[in-house]
C-alpha cells in the first residue's frame, strides 16, 4: 500500500465550482489509487473579523469546517486580512498557498502519493519538486485549471465528473450523470462523450453518442462552431444516460455544466 497525504486548497476548489463538494468522497478517490491516507489537510479561509459581528455566517462556516473534520480532514486555517488602499478602496487577501506548498514539501518525506486540490498554476513548481523526490503526484480541480498544471501531475481528475462528488439535482432514476465531451463532427452534428463509472484511474466509460440538438447552454441550443469548442476543451456536460436501442448508450436532455474541465 502507497502512504498518501491529501492538501485541499479549499478558496480555489469552491470559487472554481468544488462548492458542496463531499469531502469523504475525495479519501474515498485517492484510496482507490492503492493507498492508505496518512495526511488529509484541507487549508481554509476564515474571516475572524466578520465571525464576530455576524453569528448566522459564523454558524455557516463553523459547520462548514467541522464537515472536513467529520470527514478526516485537518483544517489549516488562514485568516483574511484587510488592506486599506490609497485609493480608498479595500483589499481582501487570505493566500493559503505558501502553507499548503511547504507543508506538501515537508510531510511527503513519509509519503509515497500525493493528492493536490487546486486548480491554480503557481502549485506547478511544486508538484515537479514532489516529483523529483519520487512521489507520485495526482490533481483534482473543477473549473479555471491551469493547463500546465492538468499536464504536469501524473494524473488529472475534473471533479465534476467524479462520481458522488458533487450532488445532481433531480435524479431520482439515477441516469442523470457529468461527463466529459471528448470528440465532436460539427458538420454534421454529433458527438460522444465519456464518464466515470468509479474511483480507479480506468474506472471510465466512452462513447456515449450526444446530438447536438440535445445539448442546450444557459437554455439556448448551442452553434456547430460552440459544439467543435466544447469538444477542444474537454467541456463537462450534465445528461440523462439512455439506452440508445443500439447497444449503446445516448445522451438526452444534456446541458453544459462547464465549458472546460
Amino acid at each position: 500500500m502507497l502512504k498518501a497525504g491529501i492538501f485541499l486548497d479549499m478558496e480555489n476548489l469552491n470559487m472554481n465550482g468544488g462548492w458542496g463538494m463531499r469531502y469523504e468522497v475525495i479519501k474515498e478517490l485517492v484510496e482507490a489509487q492503492g493507498t492508505t491516507v496518512l495526511r488529509a489537510n484541507a487549508y481554509v479561509a476564515v474571516d475572524t473579523s466578520r465571525e464576530m459581528r455576524d453569528y448566522e455566517y459564523k454558524e455557516k462556516a463553523q459547520n462548514r469546517r467541522e464537515k472536513m473534520r467529520l470527514a478526516g480532514f485537518h483544517i489549516v486555517e488562514k485568516e483574511i486580512k484587510r488592506y486599506r488602499n490609497s485609493d480608498g478602496t479595500e483589499t481582501v487577501k487570505a493566500n493559503a498557498d505558501l502553507d499548503m506548498a511547504v507543508d506538501a514539501l515537508l510531510q511527503a518525506e513519509n509519503l509515497d502519493y500525493i493528492m493536490i486540490g487546486s486548480g491554480d498554476g503557481d502549485f506547478l513548481r511544486l508538484v515537479r519538486a514532489l516529483q523529483n523526490k519520487g512521489k507520485r503526484v495526482d490533481a483534482i480541480a473543477f473549473n479555471n485549471v491551469s493547463g500546465d498544471l492538468r499536464r504536469e501531475v501524473d494524473y488529472y481528475f475534473p471533479g465534476a465528473i467524479i462520481p458522488k462528488l458533487l450532488p445532481i439535482k433531480h435524479n431520482a432514476q439515477k441516469r442523470r450523470v457529468r461527463g466529459v465531451l471528448d470528440y465532436v463532427n460539427d458538420e454534421k452534428g454529433y458527438g460522444f462523450l465519456s464518464i466515470r463509472t468509479g474511483y480507479h484511474v480506468t474506472d471510465i466509460e466512452s462513447g456515449i453518442f450526444c446530438h447536438i440538438s440535445q445539448l442546450t447552454e444557459d437554455g439556448v441550443n448551442i452553434t456547430n462552431d460552440r459544439f467543435s469548442t466544447l469538444a477542444s476543451s474537454n467541456a463537462v456536460i450534465e445528461f440523462d444516460r439512455v439506452e440508445s436501442g443500439r447497444g449503446g448508450f445516448q445522451a438526452e436532455s444534456a446541458v453544459v455544466y462547464q465549458g472546460n474541465s
